[in-house]
Order: structure tokens, then C-alpha cells, then sequence
């Protein structure tokens, strides 16, 4: 018999099954379905944290003061360490080719007060430079200028959630509020920048020149860290090597460890990268299982097809039908299963990822290549699952098939 012949019977025998085969085919359906989903809730997961941490500036490079740690998902620093200083960032601006940029920042939370309202936030001081060097911009207003922070100037840019606790819906610009007991007048509100990779709200807080900072707000000589922009993607490992080597000459560090920690931002990126591609591999690896449980569903369906076909089988086989047309016809019943399964499958997860997307704050991210891989790894099953039950159809014998009717 032609394929196109079997093909054609198979669906008409389906079709005649209607509730057996919607149960062999609603495991592959979820199986697939789930795959679709998990992937594409991992992929967004992995570009929301990508995005996050390119948000926090280009081609950056963080230098912290002493060894910091990651405790309970955040980069926690084991001591306080006094040696880093802005003199550090001059020397590093001049000494290192392959460094664009350098800001020297020192920070603390602190209460604000406007007029009876108050918010806890982080003072940031900052050189000017860390502007650029974080991508941050202002939606209103503008940042401080280098003369402004060698004059000691008090003056400041909020984040949108430092306005908000503080000013509600009011003008935030231009008005004058307290850090401790030192006034200070908002010259700009930064443009909102949200969540950074290690979940810290980027607009809560307050940037104010660093020398200001330092003198009349803090009161230390000392840095907690120094932001670096290398000159390009390509020169961040150089200027990172660059760093460590001007840094260790002028802390006198000889044959001791390190009394600062570099971060680099593309050890970062890829880092969380390879983090969030294991997960979602291990996700969809779990969702896997259940499309191979849908496999033996279609096993276990066409066993029992064989079983109740067996005088339709005798009968086609003393009429002339040949062992390889029966194994043919109950194959492509199998992965006819299989492929509606997967096909629906897809289906049901695309339109699960993009209502999850839509209706929720999770971002999905569908990846195609993974559900073709999905789609034919179901086909692959009911090949799989479908080659005994066809084996088992093609060697009854016409004889014993009709007598067992």
C-alpha cells in the first residue's frame, strides 16, 4: 500500500477514536507546551538581568575598596577599608591607556527632609564623570559641573523614587532639602533606570558632588569605590590588568593580596549569562520529562490500537497487505500522535509565554529554535514509542490474527 494510502487510512482511524486519541495526544500536547514556556520564561529571565546590568553604565569597570563577597545575592564588603582615595582615580585616569573615564564615588544611606516629609535613601558622592560613566541621565533639569564640585557646591540629583517619597507629585527641581542637617537644592530628577542585577532600586537615591559629600555630609578622606570606563568593549580586560597594576604599586602591597576588588563588567555579564542559560536548561530539561511521559502515553495507546485491531490486521494481511505496509501504517500513526501533539504544543506555550508576558510583571522571551527542537523531539518520540507497536502489528501471522477473533 502507498504512503499517502496509509497516511490517509491512519487519519480516518484516528478520527474514528476520537476521545483515545485526544488522551494520547494531550501529554505530548503539555509536554511541549511546557518546554515552550519554561525556556521562553528563562530566556526573559536571562534579559532582564543582561539589561539590568547593562543599564548600570558602558563598558564599566568597578574598583571597591577591600574584598567584597556575595552574601544573600549582593556583594557584601568584609571590612571597611580606608586605603582607597580619590588621588587613586587621578592616578588611574593617567597611568592606564586603556581607561576612558574614572569616578571616584563615596556613599552612605542618610534621611532626607523636606518641608515634614523624610525618606531614607543613599547619598551618593560623586565626580561628574560617574554621570556618563553609569548612563545616567536626567529627565528634568541637569547634572553638576566639575567647577561646581571643586567649590564645594550644595547641590544634588534625585532619583524618581526619592522624588516621589519625598515630593509626591510636586516639582521636585528646584527645591531646597536636607541631608542630615546640610541643605541642599535639587537641580535635576534622573530618568527612571529601575531594578540593578543585584535587585537594588537604582532611583532611590540622591547623587551630590563628591568633594561636598566627603566634607560636609560624610566627613571621610576615604573612597568606598571608584567607577572605570574603558575605552571600548575590547579594552576591558587590558584596563582591568592596568588597574590591579597601578593600584598595588601605590597601596605598597608587595607580596600582599589585593586591599581592593575589581569587578568587570564583561566577567559579569557573562557570568550571569552562563548562570541563567544552566538554569533555563535545567528547567526545560524537567519540562522534558513530561514530553517523554507523553511518549509512553502513545506507547501504551497503540498497543491497546494493535490489540483491538488484530482480526483488521489478519484480514489485511490475507488480502495481500505486505509486513513492512502494516508496520508503515501503525508507525504514522504514532508520530501523527506525536506531531499534532507537538504542533498544539507549541501552540498552547506561545500563547501561555505571551499572556505571561502580557497580564504579569514576567518577561518571556519565546526562542523558536527551541520549540522547532521541541516539535521534532516529539516526532522523534512517537518514532521512538510508535517502532514496537508497529513490530508487534507486522509479525502476527493471517491465520492466528483471524482466529483470534
Amino acid at each position: 500500500m502507498k504512503l499517502g494510502k496509509n497516511l490517509s487510512l491512519s487519519i480516518e482511524i484516528l478520527g474514528a477514536h476520537k476521545l483515545r486519541t485526544f488522551l494520547s495526544v494531550i501529554g505530548i500536547v503539555v509536554g511541549v507546551a511546557a518546554v515552550v514556556l519554561m525556556v521562553a520564561a528563562g530566556r526573559g529571565a536571562e534579559e532582564n538581568i543582561l539589561n539590568r546590568i547593562r543599564s548600570m553604565g558602558v563598558n564599566l569597570i568597578a574598583v571597591n575598596a577591600g574584598q567584597t563577597r556575595i552574601i544573600a545575592g549582593r556583594q557584601r564588603q568584609l571590612s571597611t577599608v580606608k586605603t582607597l582615595v580619590p588621588e587613586d582615580a587621578a592616578a588611574i585616569l593617567a597611568d592606564c591607556p586603556a581607561v576612558a573615564l574614572a569616578a571616584p564615588v563615596q556613599s552612605k544611606k542618610s534621611t532626607l527632609r523636606w518641608e515634614d516629609q523624610t525618606a531614607n535613601t543613599t547619598v551618593l558622592g560623586m565626580a561628574p564623570a560617574g554621570f556618563l560613566i553609569r548612563n545616567i541621565t536626567v529627565k528634568k533639569g541637569r547634572t553638576f559641573a566639575e567647577e561646581e564640585e571643586r567649590a564645594l557646591l550644595r547641590v544634588a540629583v534625585i532619583g524618581t523614587t526619592v522624588a516621589t517619597n519625598l515630593f509626591g507629585g510636586g516639582d521636585a527641581v528646584g527645591q531646597q532639602i536636607r541631608i542630615g542637617r546640610v541643605p541642599f537644592e535639587v537641580i535635576g530628577l534622573m530618568a527612571p533606570k529601575g531594578l540593578d542585577a543585584e535587585g537594588v532600586d537604582q532611583d532611590d537615591v540622591i547623587v551630590i558632588p563628591l568633594r561636598t559629600a566627603m566634607r560636609r555630609v560624610l566627613n571621610v578622606t576615604y573612597l568606598q569605590s571608584i567607577y572605570v570606563q574603558a575605552q571600548d568593549s575590547g579594552s576591558l580586560e587590558r584596563a582591568e590588568k592596568e588597574i590591579r597594576s597601578v593600584l598595588r604599586e601605590r597601596h605598597r602591597l608587595g607580596a600582599k593580596p589585593d586591599d581592593f576588588t575589581i569587578q568587570n563588567q564583561a566577567t559579569l555579564l557573562a557570568t550571569e549569562r552562563g548562570t541563567s542559560r544552566s538554569l533555563t536548561a535545567l528547567i526545560g530539561s524537567v519540562a522534558g520529562i513530561s514530553l517523554f511521559v507523553g511518549g509512553v502515553g502513545i506507547l501504551a495507546v497503540m498497543l491497546i490500537s494493535v490489540r483491538e485491531r488484530t482480526a483488521e490486521i489478519g484480514l489485511r494481511r490475507a488480502l495481500g497487505a505486505t509486513r513492512q505496509g502494516i508496520r508503515v501504517q501503525f508507525l504514522l500513526e504514532a508520530v501523527l500522535l506525536a506531531g499534532a501533539g507537538g504542533g498544539l504544543g507549541v501552540l498552547l506555550g506561545a500563547g501561555s509565554a505571551w499572556a505571561l508576558s502580557a497580564f504579569t510583571a514576567w518577561a518571556t522571551l519565546i526562542s523558536w529554535p527551541s520549540a522547532f527542537i521541541a516539535l521534532m523531539f516529539a516526532g522523534a518520540l512517537g518514532v521512538f514509542f510508535g517502532i514496537y507497536p508497529a513490530s508487534r502489528a507486522a509479525s502476527l501471522e493471517p491465520i492466528q490474527a483471524l482466529r483470534a477473533e
